[in-house]
């Protein structure tokens, strides 16, 4: 007869804890008396015979019970780690334990034994043993779990809330509590500030904290001496590296300090397996007021793609294996096709057919001329990228619309010279074939000369190549030529985009872009984000040489790094990058205190250049007051004609500029698709602007669906606020401190209420720091009144001076017309952050417990004293 599987599982593992001894001193569990016959295999008390020893897996389990003393319990934690208090803690609730309660904690140590039968039993007992495992268990659980339909989500939100202690930044969009626990857990491992011992569950000798938990780390931050790099590049974590290379996303750089050459070293093997040959696509940095300039340009060119291998990158007493293993599998096909080539040369040959060899010998002459142009040209090809769908193109696809007139510093031929000279005739492809090889095996039989250790001076020598700062440029900071002043960034040319011009000066030298293309070109980032890091000339001409071939990038974020007038030295990268007809840059953000160019003719000016982008914003805090003085050789934007672009979200912070209609006018007019537009700070220096922009809007963009105003006066404007109102286009509409209500009438705001309920098209509406008050807020609950079509999902009165008993009595009203609806509402969100809710807690409780009942409710604890005084006309 078949039994149920309880008894038969856990009974061995009972009987090995509920011995005879008497209880030790704190311990909770009960002795338990063994009857006649205790032992046995069969239930009944036995008649006759001798009783069984019990099972090796039982008496070790009682071994361990009771080889704990007093005050740690009776249960000890999973696979001898920690002590059994912990256990007994997590057990607390269910007051005296059951019998499944103990066989479970016994189940619970054995795991290295039992894990494949565990993850057979049924789901309601698997429920019961899975909070009792460790860390290393419960992941490896994960697929029982759900195979019996269980969900290990609130046990690792309770892993996270025992062990980090800090409540997660926004937590209610966490979709994955495991993911965000194991990535958490890594990284505080990693920078030391978490010891493992600290909590059982951690504290598994199965357990390698890094390892394990690499694989589900997609964000990881590098911060102050990189010692996080040193660690992750060590040998005994060459399998965490290789975890990481796979699942790594986005890498972070934040409070760097400048760092000696061994970790720098360590950032190389980094940053070469995590981009070159991992998934990493996108690289951050943040606060660094005082960048080290070596290590800041180190950063920004391997992101690129760039690096010069060999000997600056050998790993572990060696070369990059997966460099080696590329430039085997090079080789191999080189020789394939040689040798291709040649039985299809000698069958031509025995059919009697004439050889092409006339147009062969001008071609080969050429690339035995320019033969150091074309080993450098060709070593960029050779190292092309490593993956497909971030390619960046060699040195004659950047520069292939140059004419072949140019040279090098060095007086030899330019790479792209030779670029054009090796496509020009059909036929060369045997000879390039022939010139790959040769350099591949030039390459490698340098690496093999130089030693498996790398030389000491490799690091530095192509950083200061990158961006040269000379003796010279010291010596005499007006070294630049008069050809080079006349230069412009609007002429420049896409491989040479920052060439001196006066608005960005050199000291000295070139900024490298020919040693830029003699270097290898890996896999490289599509998002690049610089917050708040001072650029300085010499590191923009640097950033803009990357950019003008960097032709994987998708998004640029460039945030208070103190550009200045190096502005158009960006701006001459980003032109160079516009020429590539593979270019994948969708995304512009730039922003800054000082501008030093009008914000108008910055939009138009990338505009021009990348039709294609999706989204711009531009942002700056405070006007330049020597933004007159346009450096020489820069010319003005604003009759730069924009093509039609696809851009779809456009954002404009003013430095407290006019907000001229007929200038926003002609970028409006080309943008067709925009669908979001946001206007900050600016002045509107006629009552007529405001209507003319509505009117621009309504013709040139009708798939407008989101428009905000953030601190622009519109108390004058009353009538274009309702027309936006009751546009049928618009779906969210953002009034941030406008001043609606400054110098309005109760009419205002009854018009206001009226145009909302009537258009059914509106889903957020926001109006934060607009002096609603008390009973402005409540005058709002009529929007959702039975007679409304509203169908406004989003509320956001932020910052308005509202105190417990008007949000008490907002409640009541829209309850009200809940239940005159039936409670059919489309009303989800309410925002009520920084109002004055400390002033009477249990009201403001009150009312927020009742508002939770009917929508999402997003506060939190603002102390209203911090309330400005100009507030006080609504109190």
């Amino acid at each position: 007869m078949a039994t149920s599987p309880f008894p038969a599982f856990f009974l061995p593992f009972f009987l090995g804890i509920a011995t005879s001894e008497p209880a030790r001193p704190g311990c909770r569990c009960r002795p338990l008396r063994p009857r006649a016959g205790r032992g046995r295999r069969s239930t009944r008390p036995p008649q006759h015979g001798r009783p069984l020893p019990p099972p090796p897996k039982m008496a070790a389990a009682a071994a361990v019970a009771r080889g704990r003393e007093g005050g740690r319990g009776c249960v000890p934690s999973q696979d001898g780690g920690g002590g059994a208090a912990a256990v007994k803690g997590a057990m607390a609730a269910e007051g005296p334990r059951s019998l499944f309660a103990l066989s479970a904690a016994a189940v619970s140590r054995s795991m290295g034994a039992l894990e494949r039968d565990v993850w057979a039993l049924p789901g309601h007992l698997l429920r019961g043993l899975l909070p009792l495992l460790t860390v290393f268990r419960l992941e490896r659980a994960e697929g029982a779990a759900r195979r019996a339909g269980l969900s290990t989500q609130p046990i690792w939100r309770k892993l996270w809330d025992d062990v980090m202690k800090t409540r997660p930044p926004n937590s209610e969009n966490i979709t994955c509590w495991r993911k965000k626990f194991l990535e958490t857990f890594f990284s505080n491992v990693l920078h030391g500030v978490l010891d493992v011992s600290s909590d059982w569950r951690l504290n598994d000798h199965h357990f390698s904290p890094l390892l394990h938990s690499s694989p589900h780390v997609s964000q990881l931050t590098l911060c102050n001496m990189l010692q996080g790099a040193v660690e992750l590049t060590a040998e005994h974590n060459q399998k965490v590296l290789e975890n990481l290379a796979s699942s790594l996303r986005i890498l972070k750089f934040q409070h760097l300090l400048s760092s000696d050459q061994s970790i720098r070293r360590s950032l190389v093997l980094l940053l070469h397996r995590l981009i070159h040959h991992g998934s990493v696509s996108q690289v951050s940095m943040y606060s660094w007021p005082v960048p080290d300039t070596v290590l800041l340009v180190l950063i920004l060119s391997m992101s690129a793609g760039f690096w010069r291998s060999g000997n600056a990158l050998a790993y572990h007493s060696g070369p990059c294996g997966l460099c080696r293993e590329e430039d085997k599998a090079q080789s191999q096909e080189s020789a394939r096709e040689r040798a291709e080539r040649g039985r299809y040369d000698e069958r031509k040959w025995s059919d009697g057919e004439n050889q092409k060899g006339s147009p062969r010998a001008p071609e080969e002459a050429d690339a035995e001329v320019n033969g150091y142009g074309a080993d450098t040209c060709l070593n960029s090809v050779l190292s092309r990228p490593r993956s497909p769908h971030l390619q960046n193109q060699s040195c004659e696809e950047a520069s292939s619309k140059v004419p072949c007139d140019h040279t090098s510093s060095q007086g030899r031929s330019s790479p792209r010279c030779i670029s054009d000279q090796l496509t020009r005739y059909p036929v060369l492809r045997k000879t390039r074939r022939r010139l790959k090889s040769a350099v591949a095996k030039k390459r490698r039989c340098l690496r093999r000369s130089r030693g498996p250790y790398a030389d000491p001076e490799d690091l530095y020598d192509f950083v200061f190549t990158v961006a040269r700062e000379d003796n010279s440029g010291l010596l005499d900071k007006n070294s630049t030529t008069e050809e080079e002043n006349a230069e412009n960034w609007t002429s420049s040319s896409p491989g040479s985009p920052c060439t001196g011009h006066a608005g960005c000066k050199k000291r000295g030298g070139s900024a490298g872009i020919f040693s830029l293309k003699a270097a290898h070109r890996f896999r490289s980032v599509s998002t690049l984000e610089l917050f708040s890091i001072p650029l300085t000339g010499e590191t923009c001409r640097t950033l803009s040489n990357l950019l003008s071939s960097w032709v994987s990038l998708e998004n640029l974020v460039l945030s208070y790094n103190g550009l200045g007038a190096n502005i158009f030295c960006i701006l001459s990268g980003l032109r160079a990058l516009s020429r590539h007809s593979d270019c994948h840059l969708r995304v512009v953000r730039v922003s800054d205190v000082f501008s030093h160019m009008p914000c108008m003719e910055l939009v138009r000016c990338i505009l021009s250049a990348f039709p294609q982008l999706h989204t711009l914003s531009v942002s700056f805090d405070l006007k330049n007051q020597l933004e007159g003085n346009r450096p020489e050789g820069n010319p003005s934007c604003s009759e730069v004609e924009i093509p039609e672009s696809c851009l779809e979200q456009l954002e404009i912070r003013f430095p407290r500029e006019p907000l001229h209609t007929t200038f926003l006018l002609p970028v409006l007019k080309a943008s067709k698709s925009l669908q979001q537009l946001s206007l900050d700070s600016a002045t509107l220096p006629g009552s007529q602007e405001l209507g003319l922009l509505l009117e621009a809007l309504k013709e040139c963009n009708p798939n407008l669906k989101k428009l905000s105003f953030h601190d622009v006066n519109l108390a004058e404007h009353q009538k274009e606020v309702l027309l936006l109102l009751q546009d049928p286009v618009l779906q969210e509409i953002t009034f941030s401190f406008c001043r609606l209500f400054e110098s309005s009438t109760t009419e205002f705001l009854s018009e206001i209420i009226n145009t909302v309920k009537r258009n059914s098209s509106l889903k957020s509406l926001k109006l934060p720091g607009n002096r609603l008050g008390n009973h402005r807020l409540v005058a709002l609950a009529d929007i959702f009144s039975e007679d409304s079509s509203s169908s406004l999902c989003q509320l956001d009165v932020s910052s308005n001076c509202i105190k417990p008993d008007g949000l008490l009595e907002f409640t009541k009203k829209l309850e009200g017309h809940i239940q005159q609806r039936g409670g059919q509402i489309q009303f989800t969100h309410l925002r009520l952050f920084q109002n004055w809710l400390d002033q009477d807690a249990e009201t403001a409780q009150e009312a927020l417990r009742r508002l939770k009942a009917v929508c999402s409710v997003v506060n939190d604890s603002w102390d209203s004293s911090q309330a400005f005084a100009d507030y006080i006309s609504v109190m």
